[in-house]
């Protein structure tokens, strides 16, 4: 049986738990194999200070069956590198999954590869895929043919989920969903814009308005290119 390959991009900045949460997942998918890609072999540190160690690089990436692509606050820089986006493009065109997690669709619009896709992203930042002629959807998970984005952070582990069902069958999802222990009770009802206060939601937007400002403006330049 063929070995199912699926490559998560590492750079600097990226949150570790947009890709760690979906790399679970999609590890324990049968007949598989998970790797970790960056430009050198170097460790890739996350925006918590957590230092991720890459297995191959864009020069010695196999063909891919996923791509995925996590967010953070590394994305914009990630999406300005041209060694980046060109193996974003070019693992995207062999792949017959191309995703993201959070901010990550940024980059994957950033490619070119959002165009007139129905996308998601985290809450703050959906609106910026517009920019890249995809469609914002707020929700969860949105599947759009082969690409499939995850809303922030941890959607990424709804996201891992929902394509392995459509691998391997929903029983095979449902078995690693046992493994893991997913089975979230979060304690307080803040995960989201829509079930915060909203003096939260707009003290949040407050104190991320410098960064998204940035974003969108950088979103702008690279839609340009």
């Amino acid at each position: 049986m063929a070995v199912f390959t699926s490559g998560f991009l590492l750079f600097p900045g990226l949150t570790q738990l947009d890709l760690t949460g979906p790399y679970e997942v999609l590890s324990r998918l049968p007949h598989s194999q998970a790797l970790l890609i960056a430009a050198t072999l170097e460790p890739v540190r996350s925006d918590s200070g957590l230092s991720i160690v890459p297995t191959v690089t864009f020069d010695t990436a196999p063909r891919l069956d996923l791509l995925c692509v996590p967010g953070g606050p590394g994305t914009m820089a990630a999406a300005a590198d041209p060694a980046t986006l060109d193996f974003v493009k070019r693992a995207a065109r062999q792949a017959s999954w191309v995703t993201s997690v959070c901010t990550g669709a940024l980059v994957l619009g950033a490619a070119g590869l959002l165009h007139g896709k129905r996308a998601t992203s985290h809450w703050a930042f959906r609106h910026i895929l517009a920019t890249f002629a995809a469609i914002p959807v707020d929700a969860r998970v949105v599947e759009d043919g082969t690409v499939i984005t995850g809303g922030g952070v941890t959607a990424g582990i709804d996201f891992a989920l929902t394509l392995v069902a459509r691998i391997a069958g929903q029983q095979a999802a449902e078995a690693i969903q046992l493994q893991i222990e997913y089975d979230p009770h979060p304690p307080f009802t803040c995960g989201s814009p829509h079930t915060a206060p909203a003096a939260l939601v707009a003290e949040s937007l407050r104190r991320m308005a410098p960064l998204l400002a940035a974003r969108e403006s950088e979103a702008a330049a690279l839609a340009k290119r």
